[in-house]
């Protein structure tokens, strides 16, 4: 039974947070039928397996079965979700679990063929509904299909996603109505124009979003499914609490820190606020967090897990296919944000404890030592890894040829030596928090138990960044690993404990864990197939309906052409977009909807955007959804652990959070934050990423003791705006330089072409372009950046795509040729109206002072701050 707190706040029991997880991840329902439950497990251990078939790369069956390509997967794919998501998620709350309603099964069937038939009639569709020319029966099909796959995305998320995407079916059916405003209007699609976009095409439902959940996010969720049963979750925990929970606020430390930890393998907020909260959350209440702080400091570090490379809850594969770069560039641009954000809660977390003087679990320890330990191990393991790359490379130079068969001999001895060492040791036991008596273990203890856990992890490492492999390729290695891994581990540990009595018995056991992880895995799945189909249909409005350019207009006009306020309108409607969907889905509707409006209109204001950055921005606001109430809904899953408060916890993890809705601002105005023109292959690019990570953790851990108004001391008021603008000052010193020099010396247009001449290969100009919107006619601008490239001013300009023409002292200037950036960047504007589009000024950088002089003032002003609390000072600060 669930129980209540002294503030008469209800506490769920273990069985309803079990409850709430299925409910929102995997599924409600659990039929007493066993048939029944043996269909829901099958299909769902036939969808695992078919997706590990699909993902095998070397094709050794090509020969004995068909090879699908990708527009007969994602039907294959989506028929697998929304079968499941009909007998496995109960309509109502009210509806049966126990057994499954006809009309279930009828949707159920009714959606599964819906889908199947794109797949059926793939080559018939190609010749009909894909050629412009859809028949009467495709088009009830697929309309019967949309309505089914909303009801399932309803089922299965939640009524978000619902009404967002049926909003945009009206809106793309209708185009005009007294709620569409004038900006956005259009003529309307026809509904059978509507429903093959939608659904018979490939850029709705079956598009983009759905053809990543297929080859690379089902891949990720299994594996992070197959690390969870096999035990590393429970591992990774154990491992945070030895290592930081006998420090001062201990078990909240050990919170983020596993968290951090359990978001590498899970894609889901939710399942990790209630898998870490449930051990996590009593043992801060036990050292003096309210029942509130508790909850919120377990869903700060478990939303931040979204956040976290290398999955990014499936969101860093949507980068790879949405932006047109590669899955290593995404992850170098995301890491250094998602570290910083995390060093930063564990330091409002100490911050915390030293304001309540809190006590630690056990024999207090020295968190500066427990800091340099980390370093000193991240510093090994960074030495080790790189020694591996050149001995690898060295062993491809000497021998080619027996290179793999020798790294693979080589790591399943190491897997062999260190099961081993994990046998001496006894397995790992889930600890009860409410034990009066908390024994908090060692790292030496624990860290031996679990290190052949990090094997995958390392292989996933290796082939994503150092052979660089596709997403999908990279982990179906590591996921293939951790099938052997789930499946031997148990007897290994058996034979080498000398139990050979029990091999078969455990043998048994690893298969009956491998069947349960790839269950779960599909399970887990069920959610994000059903998302990313339904977030299609929000994609292919955009790309068929104005919403999508006219959007950055209608920012503007409420903005009032202020930049900042731009962004911060941006971020809200992220913010409202996210609300109730999960990090896959939410990410593909903001970036949708939003990436390209925070680049346009920062061009607009003449601040050049990179696309990641604009990416990265409107992704931090959308996970921010499953904080913020009223709708935060990892926040009520706190608050059902804690018996905190849902609302209270939902903004006191806010507050918590304020670093990460402050890093997209700082990363938009300062991109070289998320390494961006950041040449990693030398080491002036490795010593300035690192001089950048030291910087921007100093300045957080600064910004996090300014919001949370302790120091070394309480802070007086004064005292942490001075820390907000030392912070600030270290992330952007380059504003301060603007207000001072200007980044940039114009020339006439007219004297363009000769300078372009004379600037050095390579020189980043900046352009700005007026004339004729191509929709409405009115003046607009922009700016765009154009690198020197090429020997001589004629052959920059062809490479730029500019079509120049010089009259007097202006410039006109023609369409871009097509095919290139500039010809997409220029798409708004009209070169063929009466007025042309002119070159209206011309930008080259000019030498100025680093922009690090900035950071003198700025440490000065933290030395007197540090005086000034030095005085009131009653306790170590670390």
């Amino acid at each position: 039974m669930a129980d209540k707190d002294q503030g008469g706040n209800r506490q769920f029991s273990d069985e309803e947070l079990q409850d709430l997880v299925a409910s929102s991840d995997s599924g409600a329902r659990a039929p007493t039928n066993r048939n029944v439950a043996l269909l829901i497990s099958g299909l769902a251990l036939a969808w695992s397996l078919f997706q590990l078939w699909i993902a095998q790369p070397m094709l050794w069956f090509a020969q004995y079965a068909p090879v699908f390509n990708s527009s007969e997967t994602r039907p294959i794919h989506l028929t697998f979700a929304i079968v499941l998501a009909f007998l496995a998620y109960p309509a109502f709350k009210s509806s049966p679990r126990g057994h499954i309603p006809l009309a279930d099964w009828l949707l159920a069937g009714i959606g599964g063929f819906c889908a199947f038939y794109i797949f059926l009639f793939s080559d018939h569709l190609a010749t009909t509904a894909r050629s412009g020319l859809p028949t009467t029966t495709q088009v009830v099909i697929g309309a019967t299909g949309l309505l089914v796959l909303l009801e399932a995305s309803r089922r299965a998320l939640g009524p978000a996603l619902t009404i967002v995407g049926s909003l945009f079916l009206l809106y793309a059916y209708m185009g005009t109505g007294w709620l569409i405003p004038d900006l956005i209007e259009h003529e309307g699609l026809s509904f059978t124009a509507l429903i093959n976009a939608q659904w018979l095409d490939t850029a709705g439902v079956f598009g983009i979003p759905l053809g990543v959940s297929t080859a690379f996010v089902f891949l990720f969720v299994l594996f992070g499914s197959l690390l969870d049963k096999a035990g590393a979750g429970n591992y990774f925990i154990k491992l945070a609490f030895a290592g930081l929970g006998h420090l001062r606020g201990g078990p909240a430390k050990a919170a983020v820190v596993g968290s951090a930890m359990t978001g590498l393998i899970s894609g889901s907020s939710i399942a990790n606020v209630v898998t870490t909260g449930t051990f996590t959350i009593p043992l801060m209440k036990r050292v003096g967090f309210t029942n509130e702080q508790a909850g919120s400091v377990e869903v700060a570090s478990s939303v931040n897990g979204q956040i976290m490379p290398p999955v990014m809850g499936a969101a860093a594969f949507l980068m790879v296919e949405f932006i047109g770069i590669s899955y290593v560039e995404v992850i170098k641009h995301a890491f250094i944000p998602a570290v910083i954000s995390y060093i930063a809660l564990i330091y409002i977390v100490h911050l915390e404890a030293l304001k309540k003087d809190m006590p630690a679990l056990g024999e207090a320890k020295s968190f500066v030592g427990m800091l340099v330990k980390f370093f000193v191990g991240f510093a090994i393991a960074g030495v080790a890894f790189t020694a591996l790359i050149y001995i690898v490379g060295g062993l491809r130079s000497v021998l080619p040829g027996l290179t793999g068969p020798i790294m693979m001999t080589v790591l399943g001895l190491v897997y062999l030596g260190l099961v081993a060492i994990a046998a001496r040791q006894p397995d790992l036991k889930e600890d009860d928090p409410n034990d009066p008596e908390i024994k908090l273990p060692t790292v030496g203890e624990v860290y031996a138990t679990g290190l052949h856990y990090v094997l995958p992890i390392i292989v996933l490492v290796w082939f994503l960044m150092v052979e660089r492999q596709s997403p999908a390729k990279s982990a179906f290695y590591a996921t293939s690993l951790m099938l052997a891994i789930i499946v031997t581990q148990r007897p290994l540990k058996a034979m080498f404990r000398g139990q050979g009595g029990e091999l078969a018995a455990q043998f048994k056991a690893g298969l009956g864990d491998l069947r349960e992880g790839l269950i779960a895995g599909a399970r887990n799945m069920i959610g994000i197939g059903v998302a990313t189909a339904a977030a299609g249909i929000i994609v292919a409005t955009v790309t068929k309906t104005p919403i999508g350019t006219e959007l950055a207009a209608l920012v503007e006009q409420l903005s009032g052409g202020v930049l900042i306020i731009m962004l911060v309108l941006v971020g809200l409607f992220s913010l409202i977009l996210g609300m109730g969907l999960p990090t896959t889905a939410n990410y593909i509707v903001v970036s949708s909807l939003m990436a390209s409006v925070v680049v346009s209109l920062g061009a607009q204001e003449g601040l050049i955007v990179p696309l990641i950055a604009a990416h990265l921005f409107v992704f931090y606001f959308g996970i921010m959804a499953d904080v913020t109430p009223p709708v935060g809904l990892a926040s009520f899953a706190a608050a059902a652990v804690s018996g905190g408060d849902p609302i209270r916890t939902g903004f006191t993890a806010f507050f918590y959070s304020l670093r990460t809705v402050a890093l997209p601002f700082l990363f938009i105005f300062n991109p070289t934050l998320i390494l961006y023109g950041v040449d990693l292959g030398t080491w002036q690019g490795i010593f300035q990423a690192v001089f950048v990570f030291v910087i921007a953790t100093f300045a957080m851990l600064l910004f996090a003791a300014a919001t949370q108004g302790y120091f070394l001391a309480r802070s007086r008021i004064y005292e942490s705006a001075a820390l907000l603008l030392v912070a600030f000052t270290l992330f952007v010193p380059n504003v301060w330089l603007d207000m001072v020099q200007s980044p940039f010396r114009e020339i006439p247009p007219a004297q363009f072409e000769e300078v372009l001449g004379e600037v050095e290969e390579g020189t980043r100009m900046r352009l700005r372009v007026e004339g004729p919107d191509f929709n409405t006619g009115d003046t607009a601008e922009t700016t765009l950046v154009m690198n020197a490239e090429g020997a001589s001013a004629q052959e920059r300009i062809q490479n730029s795509g500019l079509l120049l023409f010089p009259e007097g002292d202006s410039v006109r200037l023609d369409e871009p040729m097509f095919g290139t950036a500039t010809a997409e960047k220029l798409s708004s504007f009209d070169f063929y109206a009466e007025d042309p589009v002119r070159l209206a000024q011309v930008q080259i950088p000019r030498d100025r002072i680093p922009a690090q002089v900035f950071y003198i003032p700025a440490l000065l002003l933290l030395g007197l701050v540090i005086l000034m609390q030095r005085r009131r000072q009653t306790k170590p600060a670390f």
